[in-house]
């Protein structure tokens, strides 16, 4: 069942001696606003961590079509050939030729240039051929009817817009990012150890963040919706995925991370009822008086202005 809402949300999470989102540019540094010092996370890392817990809870291993569900199959996905995702739409839909199962990128390009009309269709994205594989990958795929993809690499798949959109999270007071020295006391190889003289030490390094409070924005529209068939089943999902997605997610970079707050915006239209910004300011997260240093989010306050709420509007707590 496709969406007949707009939504507007404010996600609110944490990191507590953690690295929320490095820069592999800045030798993996969390990532600061150079200016105000604010924290900052990507939009794509936390899609990212979407994708992951959808994948853990809900999605199959191509290879044996028992478990799972097919519809909340990964397209991006780690170590994920693109072109031969592409190729399994194509072969599902017995619009061209199938590959052999080992057969190289190299192999599935020359199967699709063979098949591509002389004026290169495919390529271009157009043709029913072209339209057929889009709708497949977005009824297959997760990951493509609510976040969208460029598929028309290759093998083309087309082009999705899709419905759902986040910003950038940004820390709500700047943050400090710290690098300790850490010690392995063992080494990789042998002409390491015999340099040592058998210490068998290794230096590294771990960059962290003491605490910061992060707030993202999000979007999701219902005429989108409709062209992705991103349905109440794929948005209940998106919910849980935002609310629990770093419960699954630790690492030694990542010990503690954890949504504060999920707050929705429901609009009584496709529409919407209300700018987003307008909604948006309605959530004011603040440092408590008193507080210098926050270490924690019990050193902070969130007011919920859901009074007077604009006409056709309504607000959801979803954690």
């Amino acid at each position: 069942m496709s969406l007949s809402n707009r939504y507007d949300f404010v996600l609110l999470f944490d990191v507590k001696d953690g690295n929320p989102n490095g820069d592999p540019d800045a030798g993996n540094l969390p990532r600061l606003d150079a200016e105000t010092g604010h924290g900052l996370v990507t939009d794509v890392a936390l899609k990212r961590k979407v994708r992951n817990f959808v994948a853990m809870t809900r999605d199959q291993d191509v290879r044996d079509p028992q478990p799972g569900e097919k519809r909340f199959e990964i397209y991006v996905r780690e170590k994920a050939i693109l072109n031969q995702q592409h190729q399994r739409a194509y072969s599902a839909l017995k619009l061209d030729a199938e590959p052999a199962e080992s057969a190289p990128d190299e192999a599935i390009e020359k199967i699709s240039e063979a098949k591509k009309p002389a004026k290169d269709k495919k390529r271009k994205g157009g043709g029913d051929d072209v339209n057929k594989a889009r709708e497949w990958m977005c009824q297959n795929f997760f990951d493509v009817r609510t976040f969208g993809a460029v598929m028309s690499t290759g093998i083309n798949c087309g082009q999705v817009r899709g419905p759902v959109q986040l910003t950038f999270a940004r820390s709500v007071d700047p943050v400090i990012a710290q690098e300790h020295s850490i010690t392995r006391m063992a080494v990789a190889t042998e002409a390491e150890a015999e340099k040592q003289g058998g210490d068998n030490r290794t230096m590294g390094r771990k960059h962290t963040v003491p605490y910061g409070l992060y707030v993202a924005h999000g979007f999701i529209s219902g005429f989108l919706a409709k062209q992705t068939g991103f349905g109440e089943d794929d948005l209940e999902l998106l919910w849980q995925a935002l609310a629990q997605m770093f419960e699954h997610d630790r690492s030694a970079a990542r010990g503690e991370m954890s949504t504060r707050g999920l707050y929705v915006f429901k609009h009584d239209s496709e529409l919407g009822n209300a700018p987003a910004h307008a909604l948006f300011e309605r959530i004011v997260v603040a440092r408590k008086s008193g507080v210098d240093v926050p270490r924690g989010f019990a050193d902070y306050g969130v007011m919920i202005q859901d009074t007077d709420l604009p006409s056709g509007v309504t607000l959801l707590r979803k954690s």
